[in-house]
């Protein structure tokens, strides 16, 4: 099949300080996920079908903090923000705060595909997938023993603290839900079509023990995911506060329309995020000639690359 342009694709499976044991699974995780976006985009399919199956990969895997097995809310619940955005038409499909979809990428692109609007959340985002075909489940299905030892271990270090500083902010419950440096597995692709085409998307399950109702950055435009043909496409994981604050993905890829390379304008992405407001994180930056750029500042981050000259996955 020709192409107008050479497919590339690029995943990340969060931004943190992944533990030695969950290198593998991680590396796994982001193969799979490449595996299957780069399989459709050879086909000739589009970046929005690559970006949707491979995160879906992702949301299916229990290593990564999206779909089953991520972080539980304070009330021991698994609630999910999903986004993905099209750089062709600037079309874009969210949701957030659902507890009853397996995965909410699929309902995200439904939001895109069949409804007027961008955003749908909680039970109205659930009850739009479930008309639209998406079978609804018992959220207990997403959660994990793993994730339940992580909210009482999040629980007991948040008491342990208000105990010794009891009239610190540390004792106040919106604080509950401000993550350590060892707490992102949040997903993400972005994608660039033989027809030369840009997509991206995120998704997560947030932060453990975080106040129900909850939103992040991975699901907000321009914050935690972005995509227009005229500039580049992004993802993002981290710190999700911070990066809302700074709008870091718009600003990321208004860097690449500017004329910096997509490499230096993720490093400055993350620069930015860190000096202004002490945040972490890591980012996918691809642009539209099919040039990419990493940045993080964490101790590792799951992430890798997928063109025409092979596979690429790298965790560190």
């Amino acid at each position: 099949m020709s192409f107008k342009t050479a497919p590339v694709l690029a995943v990340h499976g969060g931004a943190w300080d992944i533990p030695d044991d969950q290198v593998e699974p991680h590396r796994r995780g982001v193969t799979h996920a490449l595996a299957a976006g780069y399989a459709l985009l050879e086909k000739g399919a589009s970046a929005v079908d690559a970006i949707e199956a491979a995160v879906a990969v992702m949301e299916d895997d229990e290593a990564f903090d999206a779909g089953r097995g991520s972080f539980l809310t304070s009330n021991g619940h698994v609630q999910l923000d999903a986004l993905l955005m099209d750089g062709a038409t600037l079309r874009a499909g969210g949701v957030a705060c659902v507890e009853r979809l397996r995965n909410p990428i699929h309902a995200a692109r439904l939001v895109m595909d069949r409804s007027p609007h961008v955003y749908f959340v909680g039970t109205g985002a659930e009850a739009f997938a479930a008309e639209n075909g998406m079978p609804l489940i018992d959220n207990s299905e997403l959660v994990i023993d793993r994730e339940r030892r992580h909210l009482s271990d999040a629980k007991q270090k948040l008491r342990s603290t208000a105990a010794t500083t009891p009239n610190s902010d540390a004792a106040s419950p919106q604080l509950s839900a401000v993550p350590a440096r060892t707490s992102h597995d949040t997903v993400g692709a972005v994608a660039l079509d033989g027809r030369g085409n840009l997509a991206a998307a995120t998704s997560t399950g947030g932060t453990v023990n975080k106040a129900p109702g909850r939103v992040g950055d991975s699901s907000l435009i321009g914050c935690g995911c972005y995509a227009d043909n005229l500039s580049a496409a992004v993802s993002l994981t981290g710190w999700g506060e911070p990066i809302m604050k700074l709008v870091l993905g718009k600003w990321a890829v208004d860097r690449v329309q500017q004329g910096t390379p997509p490499a230096q304008a993720a490093e400055e992405a993350i620069a930015y995020l860190f000096h202004r407001l002490g945040g972490h994180g890591g980012i996918i930056l691809l642009g539209p000639a099919g040039r990419f750029g990493v940045a993080h500042n964490t101790p590792r981050m799951a992430w890798g690359t997928h063109t025409s000259r092979g596979m690429e996955v790298f965790v560190r």
